[in-house]
């Protein structure tokens, strides 16, 4: 009878062992997918109303961070880090609008959809995509194991590069947001990325000390987790380098400030960047990941 009584409880210890990330393989896949057809679309002729293409690059780039973010930090983790990123995002960039600190002046345009008070929603639900990705390429980058303000710090980094190639492509060429005093990265000011670094710094400092404080209920770790993030980022740097490709129209334009530039400029510039930085940030996330899986095979 001890023997017989014994058989359901290795059979629920063998359930626990079955890895939990194991349904949100597929999910992953189809979020990339879907992630990878935004960006395509952003550089193909196409009459879907531009709205449409930036809600489905934002709202895949959210889905990708709560699926894979369920399966590190489980669901209460992930859903306090976008908490985090909406509301601070949310204030920052409200702050920016109002009194230009701390990115410098500018304001929202149509393209990003409906606001709420000066800040469009889509941007507000941007920040968990890529913020997350960042995050995750950090934290493979410093180590676990790192002090509370190393993974933050790098992070930030991570996300600075990503906004390094974007933003005057978004900004100049599609006019997604205007700055209204120009700025010497092609329409866009220095101040802007100073204030992203700062912005990004404090969403991940208040995560870390989340987990600090309130670690989730721990999850049998595996490396290999790490590479859907990369992948996601590395996709990212992709779809900046097809838009070199494309036929900006018109070719050159002005920003508020009366300086001329080259739409082909700008795009090649983004294209240089998600190559050399982002690029550079992802192979060396991968070196890390492969670090620490052959640490525990």
């Amino acid at each position: 009878m001890g023997h017989t009584a014994s058989r359901p409880t290795v059979l629920m210890s063998q359930i626990a062992a079955v890895p939990r990330s194991f349904p949100a393989a597929p999910a992953l896949a189809l979020i990339l997918a879907a992630y990878a057809f935004a960006r395509t679309l952003e550089v193909l002729p196409t009459s879907i109303p531009r709205i449409c293409i930036v809600a489905l690059d934002v709202l895949s780039a959210m889905a990708f961070a709560l699926v894979d973010g369920a399966r590190r930090y489980r669901l209460r983790g992930i859903l306090v880090f976008a908490a985090i990123c909406i509301v601070v995002g949310n204030i920052i960039e409200n702050l920016g609008v109002a009194t230009g600190f701390p990115f410098g002046h500018y304001y929202f345009a149509e393209l990003m959809g409906p606001k709420l008070f000066h800040v469009p929603i889509l941007l507000g639900l941007a920040y968990i995509g890529m913020a997350y990705v960042s995050w995750t390429l950090g934290r493979l980058i410093v180590g676990n194991s790192a002090g509370v303000l190393a993974t933050p710090s790098v992070a930030a980094f991570i996300m600075v590069a990503w906004d390094l190639a974007q933003d005057p492509v978004w900004a100049t060429i599609l006019h997604g947001w205007v700055w209204r005093d120009g700025g010497p990265w092609f329409g866009v000011p220095v101040s802007n990325y100073l204030g992203w670094y700062l912005n990004v710094f404090l969403i991940y400092l208040c995560f870390a000390l989340y987990l600090r404080r309130r670690p989730p209920q721990p999850i049998p770790a595996n490396p290999a987790h790490g590479r859907a993030a990369i992948l996601f980022y590395a996709l990212c740097a992709v779809g900046n380098v097809a838009q070199a490709f494309g036929h900006p129209n018109p070719a050159e334009l002005t920003d508020p400030s009366g300086h001329q530039w080259r739409a082909a400029d700008i795009t090649a510039a983004s294209a240089l960047v998600s190559i050399f930085v982002m690029g550079a940030f992802a192979v060396l996330a991968w070196i890390r990941l492969n670090q620490q899986q052959a640490t525990t095979d």
